[in-house]
Formats: structure tokens, sequence, C-alpha cells
């Protein structure tokens, strides 16, 4: 599979020793049943087709490998790693839960909370002296995170495995190159920021960013997405579970859970979320959903 090949090249099986006492961290090891792709896992197989399974710990492992590729930095890369520990089940479906369309940032208000809570964490911080808040605050690492249109590892990783996925139009080939190319320059505002070297890598990397950004700004995946938000809220509003309970359980268990409840209007919603038909999806179009802009670095200099 497209993600083992992935995990090879960043060299997971070499990856720092650092690194593995936080793989063991139980409220990491939550991400692994929280999938990427918003609860869409469980929704009609006529719309979402995905060609593997891939959970938010995937990501945020690959995005801590990647990170540790360019910078060989520790603070950085476990601050990549635990960069998505606020994730609930069924992931930015609760930001449009949330009507958080633009950002689809509402649920890291709890990372702080999270990460301060964690005993296990912390010891393994203070092994390797790294603040908390260095990963409380993990966008003060550019190559971590960065402003759209800017390119960083977890807008990076985020379009090789949506690509792998999801629109299916990323290869072994993509990642090779990608990863053979990739680079850190100062930008514009002398920041450091990943970028490529080549052109044709960036291209590439920007096509499939594009398809993506169509597949996100669809009438199906709008539909859906806000379905979903539609059924956690009515379960949340009629108090069949409550929303510390998105941290809870795991992703499938709340799926299965939201199936088993005896409400005609909830489970009417979960038949057309598990049923639906594209050709049955009405017009439905949010303005206020982001756009996935991106406008990377090419040895040293913007590509537009």
């Amino acid at each position: 599979m497209l993600l083992q090949y992935y995990l090879e090249q960043l060299q997971y099986k070499n990856m720092p020793d650092y690194l593995y006492k936080y793989l063991k961290d139980p409220r990491l090891l939550r991400l692994r049943n929280v999938g990427y792709f918003c609860g869409m896992d469980y929704a009609s197989k006529k719309i979402y087709n995905f060609q593997e399974l891939i959970s938010r710990f995937d990501h945020s492992l690959t995005t801590a490998l990647l990170t540790e590729q360019v910078t060989n930095d520790k603070r950085q890369t476990i601050a990549a790693l635990y960069h998505d520990i606020s994730t609930p089940c069924f992931s930015h479906v609760i930001d449009y839960m949330n009507q958080d369309y633009a950002k689809q940032e509402s649920t890291e208000e709890y990372t702080e909370e999270i990460l301060k809570r964690n005993k296990y964490l912390k010891k393994c911080l203070e092994e390797d002296h790294i603040e908390i808040d260095d990963l409380i605050n993990f966008k003060k690492f550019s190559i971590v995170d960065n402003e759209r249109p800017k390119c960083c590892a977890d807008r990076l990783d985020g379009i090789i495995l949506t690509g792998m996925a999801w629109t299916k139009d990323i290869t072994k080939e993509d990642i090779f190159h990608i990863l053979n190319d990739i680079t850190i320059f100062k930008n514009e505002e002398g920041n450091q920021e990943i970028g490529f070297q080549k052109d044709s890598v960036v291209l590439r990397v920007m096509e499939v960013n594009q398809r993506i950004d169509s597949f996100c700004h669809s009438k199906e995946d709008h539909y859906m997405m806000q379905l979903l938000a539609d059924i956690t809220k009515l379960a949340l509003e009629k108090k069949y579970f409550n929303y510390e309970d998105l941290y809870r359980y795991n992703e499938l268990q709340l799926f299965h859970l939201l199936k088993k409840i005896p409400d005609k209007e909830l489970q009417g919603k979960i038949f057309l979320f598990e049923h639906m038909d594209p050709i049955n999806i009405p017009d439905f179009k949010n303005d206020s959903v982001k756009v996935r802009a991106l406008n990377p670095l090419v040895n040293g200099k913007r590509y537009r």
C-alpha cells in the first residue's frame, strides 16, 4: 500500500530513538481510531471510496517524520507529532458543526488542556528538555505549520495522504520525487519555509492540491460533511452523548452508538449518510469552506 511505501521513504524503521517513547503515549494512540477523512469512511460508498484507511495518528506520524527529515530538530518534530492531539471523532465535521468552515480550527482550543493533563507526555518532555509550550504553540514553527498559501510539513503531508487515498492521483514515483526534492528556504519575511528545487515537482504538488480543493468544494463533499455535522449536533442536543464523548469514544464505536439510538429523525439522517446516491444530492454550496490555496517556494522564490 502507498502509506507503507511513504513511511519507508520517510525512514520510519530508522527513525530517531527519542521518538519511540512518544509513540507509546495513550493520548496520541487515541488518534489511531480517528480517521483522517472526517468520518467519511462510514459514508455512502457511492460517494467516497478511499483507497486505504488513514488515521489522524498516521498523519501525525508522517508529519513528524517529514519535519525530522528537513530539520533534524527534536523540538519541531515532537511539535509536529502532537499538532493534531485535540482532534475529536469526525475531525473537521465538528468544525462544520461549530460553523468554523473557513479555518476549521475550532477544536484546537482544547490543545493546551489536553497536553497539560498528559502526565506521560510531561515525563517524556522532561527527559528531552522540551517545554510543553513548544507543543501548545506549535504554529510558531513555520516548518510545521504556516499560513496559506505557504507550504509546511502539515500541508504537504496532507496533500500526499489525500492524493494517495481520496483523489488517487499520488503515485510511488510522486512520493519519491517529492521527498527527494524538498528543502528549507528563507521566505520573503525571513522565516524558514519548506520549498522545492524543481519546477516539475512543485507543479505536480500544485496539481494534486488543486484537485483536492475541487473535491473539498464539490456539492457531494459539502453535503455529506454538513449531514454528519447535523447528525452529531442532533445527537448532542438530544443528550444521547456529550461533547466530551467525542474524545472518549473511538470513531467506529461512536458511529455504531449513533446507529443504535432509537430515534426516527436521527436514523433517517444516518440512512441518508450511509446510502446517499450522488445523483440525489441537491445543489449544495458552502462558500465559507476554506480554499486550499498553495503557492510554494521554488529555489527560494515564490512560484507565482
